[in-house]
């Protein structure tokens, strides 16, 4: 009885003397019509001495006398003219009041905007639809978006999870589900999520942490992406591919899904840790798990992805093309012997050389003949790609030079360097000195470098020699100048002649040099992998494909090339382009086959065919519920967005219709046929073509000869309003007055004509007719008002709205019925106007 006296009393002086905070709060819950203003006013701000602030507006209590507890609201760290919408950990006394400053500073877990902070007085409300986060200035900048629900409350679990739930308890959303660059024990990290983190030296880079089917990835921005830790799965059955990794004592535990249906997921046991854990992907890459300590704060107890190079082995540990040895960092060496100064890289800066290098003279593509290689012997990548080249290092070398792409060629090799494995990166970040009693391998990276034309300084005329030349020497000279000009003439005709012939047999050969390029197959293997183009999926403008198989089982599809005069030139553009582009919703080009007159192009199989039999179904088993078409339409623009805004030069695809939409065996969407049509350099350059696509999803600009990327937005208008309405745009079988689906959109603005075979579909009505808008906002018929495809992307997450006052005065496009001589013209291309920064910064 004793004790229990001095404890309380104890509790009470804690209370009286707290700077921080004295009064009593344990909060975890809120309901629905709440508004929080981020303002000094709420009633829970603390202070830390870090230069940190947490304006908390729900706590999980402290379970001990004190600890770190879980906390949400609003948070900034630094000079505080910004915060997010964040999960946090902060310590807590056992009034479960925000204490000890000096110490245990919040730590972020998870953040709603970390992408477009908010100001003072930006306002979070809670409402039946879910959480909406506005700034200052009322703009929305994140939201649940989980409409047609009914949530009744907020919940701060203990574990920090943070939970809308319904009147039965349901979880309707949960911030677990979507990481941002942290998780705390218990939370997994799924297939199709990431944990992200921007770099912390200069640039844009950034690093992901991934689960594919394959296994555990951490990968570095790059196109494609290149991967610093691999933790892969073998074997091919479903029994033994991760579906997911979870955070458990100090490591990420891969989760293998069960084959059996009442089998629990399998996991390696890991003990539980003794205090209060989180693990965060830092700014440089690594992996680290921190753990409370109360005599020392939060410490690091774990790092996770340091393998067999140790520091060396991070992609941005010494910049770019900086060299790490033993953690320290220098920049490539001269180019060779011969000049007064060949100086090829200079460090970016001298105090801090973890920066890394740049040449001294950049790269120029408009002078490839002064392109050379500087050799570094016995220096190595952190990263070699699955499907690298196998091939002699001459030939390596040979490859980067020969295309303006590539930055380098990285050669490893065992005892003979005339077999090895070749990588041609496009963009080369931080080298690694090899040690070979570790690696077992011998290896050499040749960087490339511009050095500069050799300019004489002076002119023959100059010589005094040749001033006193006499006039039978200069006779004779014009003579012979004469017959020179005449033999020069001769010889340059005769080489031009030769190149055309030569150029025709150097194309195929071009393509084995492409740095990153795919597989290249014979055409006998393609013959027999598609038991001689016996099974057709499907036919395009561009040739018929074909189903097959390769000898280790892995399913392709073929695509034969039509049309011989034509078809080198889509070749060459779609290979060379496609090849290096990488997304989850495009299709991947898995490798191409040039033999005499065959053109044949391999792709990765997508078994649930084209979106057309499942949005256009002739039976019931067809009909997609309505996630199932949410998700696809998200994948689409996904997928537009990185082929108009992310990849190196803009791709517009000209044909974007429901036939070149695939799904994979989990209906995840994926664009096809990109890369056929022109490609517009982002500086705007203009290129002339002819009018290309299929009517019917054709915008009306294609009438006024000015075309954009904004057309690919049109069409993506239609494919939304056909898979919500689960019919084509023009149905001949209609009655004439429901003939045309635009003017229906037009007439009752997509309230009535959503897809009614389906019993789901009418479930979601709300949703279903805020998607209409989507639609509608990309049929805009000014093609200015449509919007990008990054902002669609934007609104279908939530975090934007569609524009209010759309025009429902549709242009039909070109349709069917549109006379051969509308189509019968040139078209100009144009980039529309930029993107605006804070279009493409907001949190995605």
């Amino acid at each position: 009885m004793g004790m229990c006296c001095f404890l309380y009393l104890i509790y009470l002086l804690c209370s009286l003397f707290d700077p921080i905070n004295a009064e009593k709060f344990d909060y975890p819950i809120a309901n629905v019509s709440t508004t929080w203003t981020n303002s000094l006013a709420l009633e829970h701000s603390v202070n830390f001495t870090d230069g940190s602030s947490v304006r908390a507006i729900l706590l999980r209590g402290a379970t001990g006398f004190y600890g770190p507890s879980f906390a949400c609201g609003f948070y900034c760290n630094g000079n505080c003219s910004s915060f997010h919408f964040a999960v946090f950990i902060v310590y807590t006394n056992s009034g479960s009041r925000i204490t000890n400053p000096n110490l245990g500073f919040p730590q972020l877990v998870w953040s709603a905007n970390p992408n477009k902070p908010v100001k003072e007085n930006s306002t979070l409300d809670l409402t039946k639809g879910g959480l909406a986060l506005r700034d200052a200035d009322g703009v929305l900048v994140w939201s649940t978006n989980i409409t047609g629900s009914n949530i009744v409350g907020l919940n701060m679990t203990e574990t920090g999870n943070l939970v809308l739930y319904d009147s039965k308890n349901y979880t309707l959303w949960q911030s677990f589900d979507d990481p941002t660059d942290a998780l705390v024990p218990g939370q997994k990290l799924v297939l199709g999520k990431s944990l992200t983190a921007m770099a912390n030296k200069a640039g844009d880079n950034s690093f992901a942490l991934s689960v594919t089917n394959t296994g555990l990835f951490a990968s570095i921005n790059s196109d494609p992406p290149q991967f610093y830790y691999q933790e892969e799965v073998t074997g091919t059955k479903n029994s033994t591919k991760p579906s997911y990794v979870r955070f458990r004592n100090g490591s990420l535990a891969l989760f293998i899904l069960s084959a059996e249906p009442n089998k629990p997921d399998s996991v390696i046991s890991t003990p539980l840790a003794s205090s209060m854990q989180y693990m965060k992907l830092e700014s440089d890459g690594h992996l680290k798990v921190y753990e409370w300590s109360d005599l020392s704060g939060w410490i690091v107890v774990a790092d996770l992805l340091t393998g067999i190079l140790a520091e060396c082995g991070y992609p941005l540990v010494c910049g770019n093309y900086g060299i790490c040895s033993n953690g320290q960092c220098s920049c490539p060496g001269p180019l060779g012997t011969g000049g007064d100064d060949n100086t090829t890289f200079r460090q970016l800066s001298a105090r801090q050389p973890s920066l890394g290098c740049s040449r001294i003279t950049p790269l120029s593509c408009e002078d490839t003949k002064y392109h050379r290689l500087v050799d570094l012997n016995d220096i190595m990548y952190f990263y070699s790609p699955p499907d690298i080249t196998r091939t002699d290092i001459g030939s390596c070398k040979n490859a980067c030079l020969t295309n303006c792409s590539c930055e380098a060629a990285l050669f490893q090799y065992g005892s003979n360097s005339s077999d090895g494995d070749c990588y041609l990166p496009t963009q080369v970040f931080s080298l690694v000195n090899n040690v070979k009693e570790e690696t077992h391998y011998n290896s050499s990276a040749f960087i490339k470098v511009q050095v500069s034309p050799v300019i004489p300084s002076s002119s023959p005329s100059s010589d005094p020699k040749f001033k006193t030349a006499g006039t039978a020497t200069i006779v004779g000279s014009s003579v012979g100048a004469t017959v020179g000009v005449s033999l020069l003439v001769f010889v340059i005709l005769f080489l031009i002649r030769k190149k055309k012939n030569v150029e025709e047999e150097d194309d195929e050969e071009y393509l084995d040099l492409v740095p990153g390029m795919p597989t290249r197959f014979a055409y006998e293997d393609l013959k027999l992998a598609t038991n001689n183009f016996s099974t057709q999926l499907g036919q395009g403008g561009f040739g018929s494909v074909y189903e097959g198989a390769l000898i280790n089982g892995t399913k392709i599809a073929v695509k034969c090339l039509d049309g011989l005069g034509q078809v080198k030139k889509s070749f060459l553009a779609e290979v060379e382009t496609i090849g290096s582009v990488h997304h989850v919703n495009l299709v991947r080009l898995v490798g191409f086959c040039v033999d005499k007159t065959h053109r044949l192009l391999v792709y990765e199989y997508m078994c649930n065919g084209s979106l057309e039999k499942w949005i256009f179904p002739k039976t019931e088993e067809h009909i997609l519920d309505w996630k199932t078409r949410q998700s696809i339409i998200s994948d689409i623009a996904k997928g537009l967005t990185y082929l108009h805004e992310q990849c190196r030069q803009k791709i517009v695809h000209l044909d974007i219709k429901p036939q070149n939409i695939l799904l994979d065996a989990n209906f995840n969407a994926k664009v096809s046929d990109f890369g056929l049509s022109k490609l517009i350099e982002r500086d705007g350059g203009e290129v002339m073509t002819t009018m290309r696509g299929t009517p019917g999803y054709m915008a009306p600009e294609w009438l006024s000869s000015v075309i954009t990327e904004k057309v690919d937005v049109y069409s993506f208008g239609i494919v939304v309003m056909e898979i919500v309405c689960g019919r084509k745009n023009l149905d001949r079988s209609q009655p004439e007055e429901r003939m045309h689906l635009l003017r229906l959109l037009k007439e009752d603005k997509g309230c009535n004509i959503i897809d009614k075979n389906s019993d789901d579909m009418l479930l979601h009505r709300e949703e279903t007719t805020e998607m209409m808008k989507v639609a509608a906002w990309c049929l805009q018929s000014d093609f200015a008002r449509r919007p990008s495809m990054s902002v669609v992307v934007k609104v279908l997450e939530g975090v934007m709205e569609v524009e209010p006052s759309l025009d429902y005065n549709f242009s039909s496009g070109i349709t069917p019925m549109t006379t051969a001589k509308d189509l019968d013209k040139q078209v100009q291309f144009r980039d529309s106007t930029p993107l605006l920064p804070s279009l493409l910064s907001g949190p995605r």
